[in-house]
């Protein structure tokens, strides 16, 4: 028998409350407590309750609620419960960050446990069994696998945004910016596109029209200085798709040297002995079906630079090849910095626009967005909130689901973005994304791994590699690694925890479709391995996201720069004008639709949260505080480092500063 004070926090947005009665229950070792309908959560406050209870409970498991029906039903969003009393050993807290929805059925009601994490051999007595075991039966019937399109990786189900589970869609600030944001970009593309329509591109500087005003100070260099090759090659080391160069090791094959350019391939040889040639092959996009945009043809390459880096840094071409060599066909044309400067010019523009196309699909969607899912579902229906690793992850998933489907019914869906305007939409693009799924290895998402397996690990001038090494590296040691040693004392406890082994299958087998022949890892052996699997899922859900992301506004702005699609075929000829450019990039309809996409996507977030600087509070144990409270200061130190760095440098690369890396998937 005592007395109980309980403080209940309801969510900081405007409907976060609710004005139907909650139902409590206390749930103690030694039985529970029916409260009664005690709560009426209107505001978005804490309250306080008072209650006496006769039956002693002994050390507070769970807190059970539910919300009553009435006339009107208004959902509650419930960020936590504290109580405080015998059997709570102080104040005991209770994270529940999601809506109370419904009231359930005859014995059911949301049960909530405590902030310190479990898992399974954490609970001998099995107090909790019971508990993790009914949280994700009920999950995985709201969490379920859907299917998008052969071949690909797993999505959640629904096609909509409305098929979600309520906690995965958007909050009404994230939901109103979103929503009003893309009315507004959406009216002002009806009232001038249609104009477009019957207006033309005859120079270069005509697609100014379409230069945005809120351009960034990088988007309006590019504009000036996107014709230098050492522009171009700076792309391929710290612009928007930093994840397709690598060191070459030989000649490639593909490369087509005819006996006229004996000196070509002698210079290439010498620069590859001395470990300064690179290439950028655009190999996936070779046979890839171009769209068909208003009843005109458009065009795909699948090119091949060959650059070398110089001392001073630079990454400077050397030689492109727009097609790979075809049997019973000419050798493919080779375009030379000596060339005329508007042929020249013409074949960066291909490269370019074959760089969109597999930044687009390969390195943001892909690697960013969908992987971002996969292990978001999976955690949802393999972790139950009591497992550390749950605690850990869960706030990396805000708002991935609900941007995935809109990405999959708006932009890469039939009549979608890419149908519209973008030359491997129409079924191009699903091409591009099984052919990428196809080459997926595990390896490719951790910094360290990916950037020696390209050879870019001693390359200085790759900010993108500096920067997504360090952030890399303080998750991993400053957060991953120390959350991962309060919870898992062996590597027998990770070898004997059933639902982290789970986790592992259900990511690898099911979500990824069988990715083990990739690297990826269908069992978890050692704390180590642990660590290191954890830190790419962070990784994929922030940093990697953020290096693909940001860049959109400062690098597409300029369409010339990045265009979404090319209409006339790749030159077989170097007599070209600045007409024959001017008419193989998108007409100014397209390129005022890429714009709007680009500038709506690629703009700063009013409701971001940046990396580790979520307000929720999954764990209620000092511990595990106290390495978040480091983690913190860590990525604070490293910001301000970047941003000393940056004051030193032409061209400032912000993209990993933790500060812009928003702490999960969210646009």
């Amino acid at each position: 028998m005592g007395k109980y004070r309980i403080r209940v926090a309801t969510g900081d947005s405007l409907l976060a409350g609710s004005s139907n009665l909650v139902q409590l229950w206390l749930v103690g070792e030694h039985g529970e407590k029916d409260l009664g309908k005690i709560l009426r959560p209107i505001r978005t406050r804490e309250v306080q309750l008072e209650v006496e209870v006769s039956l002693y409970l002994g050390r507070l498991l769970l807190v059970k609620l539910r919300k009553h029906k009435s006339l009107v039903g208004f959902d509650w969003f419930c960020k936590w419960i504290a109580v405080q009393g015998p059997g709570t050993q102080g104040e005991a807290f209770f994270p529940c960050y999601r809506w109370v929805e419904r009231e359930k059925g005859k014995d059911g009601a949301e049960q909530l446990s405590c902030g310190r994490a479990r898992t399974v051999r954490d609970d001998p007595q099995n107090q909790f069994k019971k508990h993790r075991e009914q949280e994700l039966e009920e999950r995985r019937k709201v969490y379920r696998w859907g299917f998008w399109k052969e071949g690909l990786i797993l999505p959640i189900a629904g096609n909509s945004q409305w098929d979600l589970p309520r906690n995965e869609r958007f909050l009404e600030d994230k939901d109103l910016d979103f929503s009003l944001s893309l009315a507004k970009v959406l009216k002002d593309l009806a009232l001038k596109g249609t104009l477009d329509l019957t207006n033309s591109v005859r120079r270069l500087e005509d697609f100014s029209k379409v230069f945005p005003r809120g351009k960034t100070p990088l988007a309006e260099r590019v504009r000036n200085s996107w014709k230098d090759d050492a522009l171009f090659g700076y792309q391929f080391l710290n612009g928007a798709n930093p994840m397709l160069l690598r060191r070459s090791t030989s000649l490639p094959s593909r490369l087509v040297l005819p006996p006229e350019m004996e000196d070509l391939k002698t210079q290439l040889e010498k620069e590859l002995q001395t470990g300064s040639l690179f290439e950028a092959d655009f190999s996936l996009l070779d046979g890839v079906k171009p769209n068909v945009i208003i009843f005109k043809q458009q065009y795909v390459a699948a090119p091949l630079v060959m650059l070398k880096l110089q001392p001073d840094g630079r990454l400077l071409p050397m030689v492109i090849q727009l097609q790979p060599p075809r049997n019973g066909c000419p050798p493919p044309v080779l375009f030379l910095p000596s060339d005329p400067p508007m042929a020249w010019l013409l074949a960066k523009t291909w490269v370019r626009s074959s760089d969109f196309q597999l930044h687009q699909l390969q390195s943001h969607l892909l690697r960013g967005h969908l992987i971002a899912e996969v292990i978001s579902v999976a955690t949802m229906r393999s972790l139950p909130s009591l497992h550390p690793i749950y605690k850990l992850l869960i706030p990396h998933f805000r708002y991935t689901m609900e941007i995935n489907v809109l990405a999959r019914s708006n932009l890469v869906s039939e009549w979608g973005i890419f149908d519209l305007v973008v030359s491997t939409g129409n079924g191009g693009h699903v091409d591009i994304l099984q052919r990428a799924i196809a080459g997926l290895t595990y390896r490719s998402f951790c910094p360290p791994d990916d950037l020696a397996d390209r050879g870019l690990l001693d390359v200085k001038s790759s900010l993108y590699g500096q920067d997504a090494l360090r952030l890399w590296g303080a998750i991993s040691r400053r957060y991953v690694e120390k959350m991962v040693s309060l919870f898992y004392k062996s590597d027998g406890a990770v070898k004997d925890d059933p639902e982290l082994q789970a986790w592992c299958r259900e990511i690898t087998e099911t979500g990824l479709q069988g990715a083990q022949d990739r690297g990826f890892p269908i069992s978890l052996e050692s704390r180590a391995q642990l660590c290191h699997f954890i830190t790419t899922c962070i990784f994929t859900c922030t940093g990697q996201h953020a290096s693909t992301h940001h860049g959109q506004l400062d690098w597409y702005s300029w369409i010339p720069n990045g265009p979404c699609t090319m209409r006339k075929p790749p030159p077989i000829s170097k007599d070209v004008t600045e007409k024959d450019i001017v008419d193989a990039l998108p007409g100014l309809h397209q390129a005022r639709t890429q714009k709007t996409f680009i500038k709506f996507l690629g703009r700063r977030q009013p409701v971001m949260v940046a990396l580790g600087q979520h307000k929720e509070n999954y764990f209620s144990d000092p511990g595990p505080q106290a390495v978040l409270k480091q983690f913190q200061e860590e990525l604070a130190a490293l910001d301000k480092e970047i941003e000393v760095r940056n004051a030193g440098l032409d061209l400032p690369y912000e993209y990993l500063r933790p500060s812009m890396v928003e702490n999960s998937v969210t646009i």
